[in-house]
């Protein structure tokens, strides 16, 4: 199988790069970057074929993963034409709804919706993905595998629960990210050097995420485990509730989905 990609950012030179370490030949995938160095890092990383515009590589290519950003989404499919039609489209461009690319695409029918996140960059990532009635099974295995390169995947039934998944696990790395920095500037507050805090708190997010992940058990399970009655565990979580974070959370998360759906409408009124 042949694979165009429009648009060579980041997302898209991880998964170019997951693909060639899972055997795929770089001879077989093409990419349509503006960027000129852009151009010049995917060919010296990945040595695939990287053009300004279509060309032959595009048209023979059975699939199209379409990775710019949503913003400029509809002024770079102009300058597909003809090119998809036929092909398979997988779309990794948060907020752009199915039906909008279709409208955009003269009617095309055969378009897989997916929602990676940045851990896809070292091989670590969560992809949930979506795809219409138009799209076989053949088709669904195949827009997997892309994203199997790099990490997990997950399908949903419904496109709409790919706001959710947009405000849980795109933007999921950023809380992540966001507590490691105030764990550490806890610490460092409480008399640690600034170097040692920081590696306590990304160790300990990193350990506790490696074991949740190889756990049968639930994390509200291993959280029980490790709080001891009248201990220091149980004394942080008290905090915890009594800020209710568990429902500030909620409302961030939910903030979160609901402007997913706001940016989706706003394309789709393009």
């Amino acid at each position: 199988m042949k694979i165009a990609f429009l648009g060579g950012g980041n997302m898209a030179g991880a998964l170019i790069g997951g693909l060639i370490a899972k055997g795929y030949a770089a001879r077989d995938i093409s990419v349509i970057e503006v960027s000129p160095g852009a151009r010049e890092k995917l060919a010296a990383q990945h040595a695939v074929r990287a053009t300004s515009a279509p060309d032959a590589a595009t048209l023979q290519a059975s699939m199209l993963v379409l990775a710019v950003k949503p913003q400029d989404m509809k002024a770079a499919l102009g300058s597909l034409a003809g090119s998809a039609r036929g092909k398979l489209l997988v779309s990794i461009a948060a907020g752009v709804r199915i039906a909008t690319l279709s409208r955009w695409l003269q009617g095309h029918q055969k378009i897989v919706r997916c929602m990676p996140n940045t851990p896809a960059l070292i091989g670590a990532g969560i992809t949930a993905l979506y795809a219409p009635a138009a799209v076989d099974a053949g088709e669904r295995a195949s827009a997997e595998a892309i994203l199997r390169a790099v990490g997990e995947v997950v399908w949903v039934d419904d496109e709409r629960l790919l706001d959710p998944v947009t405000a849980v696990s795109a933007s999921g790395p950023a809380y992540v990210f966001w507590f490691i920095e105030q764990l550490a500037a806890s610490a460092e507050a409480l008399g640690l050097r600034k170097d040692i805090a920081l590696k306590l708190a990304l160790h300990t997010v990193l350990g506790a995420g490696r074991l949740a992940a190889a756990s049968d058990e639930p994390p509200e399970r291993l959280r029980k485990n490790v709080t001891s009655k009248g201990g220091t565990t149980e004394a942080a979580l008290k905090i915890f509730e009594e800020e209710r974070m568990a429902e500030r959370l909620g409302r961030a998360v939910e903030a979160a989905s609901r402007r997913g759906s706001q940016l989706g409408d706003e394309l789709d009124g393009d």
